[in-house]
């Protein structure tokens, strides 16, 4: 583990020292927390435009396509 040494405002950390404590935590825990859920959130914004980057229009038509046209979906579809 890796410790590190943080300056945060003053309201900023009576927030998260609330927060803490209403959800049972430590702040180190709370700030633990918040960092992996906003890095998932970035990484997951990096992967989704790469992903759109190898997107084909073209293909994506052709594959609609292939799908049947139908008015009333099949029994087991159904919710």
């Amino acid at each position: 583990m890796t410790a590190i040494s943080l300056r945060l405002p003053d309201s900023l950390h009576k927030l998260a020292r609330e927060l803490a404590e209403q959800e049972g935590i430590s702040m180190n825990q709370l700030i633990t927390l918040a960092l992996a859920e906003k890095l998932s959130a970035l990484r997951t914004e990096s992967y989704l435009e790469a992903r759109a980057a190898r997107g084909d229009r073209a293909k994506f038509e052709a594959a609609l396509a292939k799908v049947a046209d139908v008015e009333t979906p099949d029994e087991r579809d159904r919710l």
